[in-house]
């Protein structure tokens, strides 16, 4: 009898941590947001998150308000979309609320590196040396060499000149903005002698192509692979393609490229001293490349796309493009040498520079996110305030909270190139309520996890859209063609892709 007694109370204690861990004792205390567990133990709401986020988290917003704890795959997400707190969430320090812990998961997940403490603090000092200030005026020139590689080294003579070219916008402006960056970064084929610079040259736009390609596989594969749901066959194949990476990135053989960043050099050096094998430093390149390739050439393609669309939009855009050329030397005639585009030169773009930000603002939605690792206190705008429990994350969606929202872009879903300048060319300011607001467009988070490779990457794809504009006419094939819908599978994974492609020509201007 006392057997049974005993097989009986640990069956129950079996039960009721079981339950516990499903979460179904969570109880929301008096002081914290409104709590949503949904109706499937430990679950709860991640199918409805992962079939559409954005939807989901507008939802819970008419439901509960600016802030509400979700359950999802056994995490309780604070969400947070009352803009005027974005500043005390990301600027708490990392004893309270720490973004490291969720983003060394998902890097070792996603490509197989294991951060060590100093990874942060050497991407950012490196970032800030070779990808602002100087060091991006001499990226910039590299990135231009290589656009120019890459784009007009079969540009035909004669009358076959001016014929159109046909293509798929997103697999082009992908395809050679992706490849433009690798090069920039990652180095060319060495050659010796003037006679042998060609077939390196030709040997880069072979071996870039090649490492796009797989790069796309790849790529393909990442929101699924990020949220742990790869199908097993997927799985082998995200497996092939990450030890592909790493070999082809490799840093031996990255140190027999010539005109390597020094943004790649410094950082491989920086973590060899801080004793990280070299096997594991093979896998951070590819961290790097995916981090700043992943995103630029989908954003130049909704923007050529955005700016086809609307003539009025292009005719701005390519003027400002024109004038600053003129104005600089730099003025597209036949015959005439290539452009050269200086980092000063875009500086002098405050169109392009809106019309960018306008197709972040409307395509960029990253979700950041915070581990609590003790109870914080937060205030609200309305003067309300919560406790963020100690456990549980914490996390932003500014595509829906603020640059969707009508209350700070009048008109969100519709796209406007001067949306971001006054007419006097000055960066307009956005409010809420009649309150100023800091937080009013964040494709690149913000806080100590802003993207620290921010300003290369809008350098480059400002160079590709300034090279377009100046070299070729650009139109739609099907004029009546319609945007396309966004891939709603990669939310929160930075910019959006179509669900399918659009057809567009293109031929030289002169």
């Amino acid at each position: 009898m006392a057997l049974w007694v005993v097989l009986l109370c640990t069956l129950i204690a079996l039960l009721l941590g079981g339950l516990y861990l499903l979460g179904m004792f969570r109880r929301r205390r008096p002081d914290e947001p409104p709590l949503d567990k949904g109706t499937i133990p430990w679950l709860g709401y991640v199918l409805d998150f992962r079939k559409d986020s954005s939807e989901f988290l507008k939802r819970m917003q008419r439901k509960h308000g600016d802030i509400f704890t979700v359950l999802i795959g056994g995490y309780y997400f604070t969400f947070v979309m009352d803009p005027f707190c974005f500043g005390a969430i990301t600027k708490e320090s990392r004893s309270k609320l720490d973004f490291r812990t969720f983003a060394s998961k998902l890097v070792q997940q996603v490509f197989g590196y294991k951060p060590i403490e100093a990874s942060h603090s050497i991407i950012h000092a490196s970032s800030t040396k070779h990808l602002m200030g100087d060091g991006l005026a001499v990226m910039t020139q590299a990135t231009l060499e290589n656009f120019q590689k890459l784009m007009f080294f079969n540009l035909s003579s004669g009358e076959e000149k001016r014929a159109w070219q046909e293509d798929s916008l997103f697999q082009y402006c992908y395809n050679i903005v992706f490849r433009a960056g690798y090069l920039a970064l990652y180095g060319s084929e060495p050659h010796q002698g003037a006679d042998n610079k060609e077939k390196a040259i030709e040997q880069d736009r072979i071996h870039s192509n090649q490492v796009f390609h797989e790069f796309r596989k790849y790529d393909r594969l990442f929101p699924r692979l990020a949220s742990a749901v790869l199908p097993p066959k997927e799985k082998i194949e995200a497996e092939r393609l990450k030890k592909l990476f790493w070999s082809t990135l490799a840093v031996k053989k990255t140190r027999r490229k010539d005109n390597i960043s020094g943004w790649i050099r410094d950082q491989e050096q920086l973590l060899a001293e801080n004793g990280v094998p070299e096997y594991m430093r093979d896998r951070f390149m590819f961290v790097l490349l995916w981090a700043s390739q992943g995103n630029t050439g989908p954003t130049a393609f909704w923007l050529l796309l955005y700016l086809m669309k609307h003539p009025e939009a292009m005719k701005a855009v390519k003027d400002e493009v024109d004038k600053v050329s003129r104005e600089n030397g730099q003025e597209m005639k036949p015959g005439s040498p290539p452009v050269n585009i200086t980092r000063d030169m875009l500086n002098q773009t405050p169109l392009l520079d809106s019309a960018l930000e306008e197709t972040l603002r409307l395509v960029a939605a990253p979700i950041l996110v915070r581990a609590v690792l003790q109870d914080t206190s937060l205030k609200m705008s309305s003067g309300t305030e919560y406790t963020l429990r100690k456990g549980d994350r914490v996390a932003l969606f500014p595509h829906v909270s603020v640059q969707m929202n009508p209350e700070i872009h009048p008109d969100p879903h519709e796209f406007k190139y001067d949306r971001f300048i006054n007419p006097d060319g000055t960066k307009k300011d956005f409010y809420k309520n009649g309150k100023r607001l800091k937080y009013f467009n964040m494709p690149w988070g913000a806080g100590v996890s802003i993207c620290p490779g921010r300003f290369f990457a809008a350098t480059e794809m400002k160079l590709f859209v300034f090279l377009m504009l100046s070299y070729y006419d650009l139109e739609l094939v099907n004029r009546e063609e319609e945007i396309p819908a966004i891939d709603v599978s990669r939310w929160g994974f930075g910019t959006m892709h179509p669900v399918r492609d659009v057809q567009f020509r293109y031929r030289l201007r002169f």
